[in-house]
């Protein structure tokens, strides 16, 4: 059978290998503990058998020695214990803080598919809480489990040494409660299991929730909300106290195996008393180290919950670290510099299977052209962008990328994702901002990128102005999402951050359309200084932005209606697009 410690144990040597400095200063300090833990009996037993022997009045020295030797020792046992129980937490937390980060680089790795099956709430209680809960056990494993395991082994051989019956029999004492603790301790790993299901259940609602506080007020679903809160919160509630009461099980098991050393104990300590095999200071010994037995014991049965957490916790980090993305990173090849062409071949490709998004969608953007891509709401403009991103793969056809029309284009499939994705640059209408300096969102905490380099593409941008506004310049801190940034302050930060990267293509949605006419006007200098010389997509909601396309693209139910250049398409009134001219471009998102 294979338990949850191995398990445990196989995943975090992994992250322990990097501190093992560390480690072999906490296993100095476990060996050291335990040999003041079995020291100080040793002076005990002196201290009474020397007391009983000797005459009043006499030997008075060898006690006082005694009784200073056992205060040096019990007080260096304190400064050793607090000093193990110290790196064993920084051990713990360390790595499992680097789990925590793998886990999450996991999960940023996998395709949209799974994203959209899970909520921000859920993903925060696996990646986070689950890792906690190991970190936790871990910080406390080897202090707490190895080193007790180890301390109760060193008892057991230092009894031998006064009588072999006294260590067998504490051997057996401890083999039943070492068999109790392996089978108690898969009693409420399902119970925590399902605790930690309906946590992740509970915190995924509130973060939907909450999200949508306006849309809930506004419809009146509150009462509907409230009544799914309380539904969930029972549920938790109920999971968590069945897990509890497990683990008080699991308590008052080990309080009747207390009872039974205690009492075996005192039975062997008062027959080899009364066979003169012990003296009096060698049954305080036995009943001593019979203590000493039951404290790592005690302290392990403490940490039975935690352990009932973590296995839980691993088995949810493991099934979470199993997934596979459905997206393959087998491609080796990388985009060269320069604008780049851009090929749809017969691309179609659905959410779900019985649901297309888009169907036999042909087109081609020349190197440093612009393609303007119109249609209503759900016709596939934005579904197209994250296909070219390789956040999914086409179900049919495939994406061609090649830096001039003599070269072999290559399939997207063709190219490695750090590579495709650096060629490839973004700009949407909803910024993503970091609770970090300027320097770092403009840079993405990339180090290798100097100031000079930001302040270069910065006065190309003609954006010196906006950035001596700022308090601190590049050191200014941004609130929680860029809250203290305006919507065109963060678009110029945006449009910074593509210049850093300096893609060969450029998708940019409408970035620009909700902005004050002065900031607009920066922004607009901005995108003609980002398309020279530059590949662009552009997802187009207003007039002005289109006027600047070479070719145009308009989509209707997921398929392609119509493909052209402008001028062609302007100067032909039967066009759909010389119609929405007419109309007004706003009318495709009606």
């Amino acid at each position: 059978m294979e338990y949850p410690i191995v398990r445990y144990w196989q995943l975090l040597t992994h992250y322990v290998r990097p501190l093992r400095v560390k480690v072999a200063l906490l296993t100095l300090l476990i060996f050291g503990g335990i040999g003041l833990q079995l020291a100080n009996p040793q002076i005990m037993r002196f201290f009474i058998d020397t007391a009983l022997s000797s005459k009043p009045g006499e030997g008075l020295q060898p006690l006082m020695w005694a009784g200073g030797l056992f205060l040096v020792i019990a007080l260096l046992l304190q400064v050793v214990t607090v000093a193990a129980t110290y790196v064993g937490e920084d051990v713990g937390w360390r790595s499992t803080n680097q789990l925590r980060a793998d886990l999450a680089t996991h999960c940023l790795n996998l395709d949209m598919t799974f994203h959209n099956e899970q909520t921000p709430g859920a993903m925060i209680e696996r990646i986070d809480s689950d890792v906690a809960d190991i970190a936790v056990f871990f910080s406390q494993f080897v202090i707490r489990i190895v080193g007790n395991f180890l301390l109760i082994v060193a008892v057991l051989i230092t009894l031998s040494f006064e009588d072999w019956r006294i260590s067998l029999a504490l051997l057996a004492y401890v083999v039943l409660a070492s068999s109790g603790l392996i089978y108690m301790r898969h009693l409420a790993v399902p119970y925590w299991k399902a605790s930690r299901q309906a946590s992740a259940d509970l915190f995924g609602f509130l973060e939907e929730q909450l999200a949508g506080t306006e849309d809930t007020r506004s419809s009146g679903a509150v009462g509907y909300v409230m009544r799914n809160l309380f539904r969930l919160s029972q549920v938790r509630f109920d999971r968590e106290l069945r897990g509890r009461t497990m683990s008080i099980l699991v308590v008052m098991a080990w309080m009747l195996f207390y009872t039974l050393g205690l009492a075996l104990a005192l039975v062997l300590g008062y027959v080899f008393y009364q066979q003169n095999i012990l003296t009096m200071g060698s049954v305080f010994l036995v009943i001593y180290y019979t203590e000493v037995i039951f404290r790592p014991m005690d302290q392990i049965s403490r940490e039975i919950q935690n352990l009932q957490k973590a296995a839980a916790g691993i088995e949810r980090v493991e099934s979470l670290m199993g997934i596979k993305s459905k997206i393959g990173d087998e491609g080796q090849a990388t985009l060269p510099s320069g604008p780049l062409r851009v090929e749809f071949r017969n691309v179609s490709f659905g959410y779900r299977a019985d649901e297309p998004v888009l169907k036999d969608v042909s087109f081609l953007v020349e190197p440093g052209k612009v393609l303007g891509l119109l249609g209503r709401t759900g016709s596939g403009k934005t579904t197209l962008t994250r296909l070219l991103f390789r956040l999914y793969d086409p179900t049919a056809g495939a994406i061609y990328l090649a830096a001039q029309d003599s070269e072999e284009p290559l399939a997207l499939t063709e190219l490695s994702m750090e590579g495709l994705r650096h060629g490839i640059g973004l700009v949407t209408q909803d910024v993503q901002l970091f609770r970090a300096s300027v320097r770092d969102n403009l840079t993405l905490f990339d180090e290798k990128i100097s100031d000079e380099r930001i302040m270069q593409v910065i006065d190309e941008l003609e954006l010196s102005d906006w950035l001596d506004r700022l308090p601190q310049g590049l050191d200014t801190e941004l609130a929680s999402e860029g809250t203290n940034l305006s919507a065109g302050e963060a678009q110029l930060l945006a449009f910074t951050r593509i210049f850093l990267k300096d893609p060969g293509l450029v998708v940019l949605d409408e970035a620009s359309s909700r902005l004050d006419p002065a900031t607009e006007h920066l922004i607009e200098r901005a995108v003609d200084r980002l398309l020279r010389n530059r590949t662009g997509i552009i997802i187009a909601h207003r007039l002005g932005t289109v006027e600047r396309a070479d070719a145009i693209v308009i989509l209707e139910g997921g398929q392609l209606v119509e493909y052209g250049e402008r001028v062609q398409l302007v100067a032909d009134p039967a066009s759909r697009f010389s119609g929405l001219l007419r109309t007004g471009l706003q009318d495709v998102l009606a």
